[in-house]
């Protein structure tokens, strides 16, 4: 038994899952009544609330998906606004509100550590605290070197004030895998600079890698002693990056519209950002609409694999697919038993992946099929488009800035499904289960294949 069903008095009646669901579409609201202020908006003409409301979305769920051009279309004020959005989508408002709590001072109830071992995709309510601390810290100091590395990058090119505003606001923005740039091109103007394609991908892995593996290698510091989750998670992403860098070099290599004229060392380093990057930050250095159909496809299996638990990334998680990825293989091989680093998996965990997979999948194919009916545009743009807003990812092969106002909020919905999580939506949505009269029906099998 879970420490969740022993807790029967949750304010208004409301589960862990519910709260957070409740509570991201809170923050969302925020945002949009700040963003539709004539003040956030650069010519003094509030954007529509529509847009409000998507860019709002956008920021909160880590995204960056954008129908309108943030340096060009919001003020100063628009700009923080959506990097405290960022900010508070990529740690996530429960986080935020244990800091406060713990610089007061406050005592943490236990319903509130159950609410942090939802937010943080926690097996168990034990050290959730502790974990909350060092996902704080860890967060500050990432986000603090990476802007003082791109602000003093940065300072080359613009103004010394300027250049540390856009390099914290940077440096949060790759860390909280959001994508949000406060150059019109994004970052395609840097695609040769060695410092910001480094800084920023790096930001994007450590903030993607999912808070508690970086506290179990801070603690543990040797592999032998890492736990099992750990080391799915960091297996699992460096070959996705590898695999991803050396796919996407073949592919595009004699692309003109990529990265053909580019020396060998911007095409490696290009090739090497944009496999990053659909770990669900959504920056690029190259023009994504010009990539090959098949390129296209090979980023969308990325972005829907996403980064990793407990992370400021979306997607199925890295451990979601390595689970399914191993389950598959084991009944290959004829094995009952679904063993990876010599440990044997829970086939309750085994199901629970084939779940996120099939409910994302089917969140995926729903959105694309509405959306060719509402914009009337190719398969593949339209199906690269839904993926990025669910992964929570924000590259963009040119569609997003064309949606209708129907295909505006319907991937307004799907970045937030993103971000709340599928399965975690479906459990918040749906009413409280009675007693069961029949605990186990009789057992008899269909036919499989």
């Amino acid at each position: 038994m879970t420490p969740t069903t022993n807790i029967r008095e949750w304010p208004f009646r409301l589960r862990p899952p519910q709260i957070l669901a409740i509570g991201f579409a809170l923050v969302i609201a925020l945002g949009t009544t700040l963003l539709a202020l004539p003040v956030a908006s650069e010519t003094g003409q509030p954007v529509s609330i529509v847009d409000a409301l998507f860019t709002a979305t956008s920021a909160t769920c880590v995204t960056g998906l954008n129908t309108v051009d943030t340096p060009t279309t919001f003020s100063l004020f628009g700009e923080i606004v959506i990097v405290l959005l960022i900010q508070t989508g990529g740690l996530g408002f429960l986080t935020l509100s244990t800091m406060v709590a713990l610089l007061l001072g406050k005592r943490i109830t236990l319903k509130e550590r159950l609410l942090m071992q939802e937010a943080l995709n926690q097996l168990t309510v034990e050290g959730v605290v502790r974990l909350t601390k060092y996902v704080l810290t860890f967060t500050f100091i990432c986000e603090g070197l990476g802007a003082l590395l791109l602000g003093l990058r940065f300072s080359r090119d613009m103004p010394l004030g300027q250049a540390f505003y856009f390099g914290i606001f940077h440096a949060v923005s790759a860390f909280c895998n959001a994508g949000f740039s406060l150059f019109s091109a994004n970052l395609m103007d840097y695609r040769g600079d060695l410092l910001v394609n480094l800084v920023i991908t790096t930001l994007i892995i450590l903030g993607g890698l999912g808070f508690s593996v970086v506290a179990d290698i801070y603690t543990k510091r040797s592999w032998q002693r890492l736990s099992l989750h750990s080391k799915v998670v960091l297996t699992t992403t460096f070959w996705l990056i590898v695999l991803g860098t050396i796919l996407f070099m073949a592919l595009e290599y004699t692309n003109p519209l990529s990265l053909a004229p580019l020396p060998l060392n911007e095409k490696l380093l290009a090739s090497y950002f944009q496999a990053v990057t659909p770990r669900t930050a959504g920056f690029n250095t190259l023009n994504i609409g010009a990539l090959r159909p098949v390129t296209l496809f090979l980023l969308i299996i990325l972005m829907f694999i996403g980064a990793s638990p407990g992370s400021t990334g979306g997607g199925i998680k890295t451990s979601t697919f390595t689970t399914i990825a191993v389950a598959v293989w084991s009944i290959i091989q004829g094995k009952y038993d679904i063993e990876i680093f010599g440990r044997r998996l829970p086939r309750g965990m085994v199901l629970k992946a084939l779940a996120v997979a099939a409910v994302s999948m089917m969140l995926v194919v729903t959105v694309t099929g509405v959306l060719l009916i509402t914009e009337q545009k190719e398969m593949e743009i339209v199906l690269f488009e839904t993926v990025s807003a669910f992964g929570t990812v924000g590259l963009s092969a040119g569609l997003t800035p064309q949606l209708t106002v129907a295909g505006k909020l319907l991937i307004t919905a799907t970045m937030y499904s993103g971000r709340v999580g599928p399965l975690t939506l479906a459990f918040a949505i749906a009413q409280r289960l009675g007693r069961q009269g029949i605990k186990h029906y009789p057992e008899e099998g269909v036919i499989i294949g």
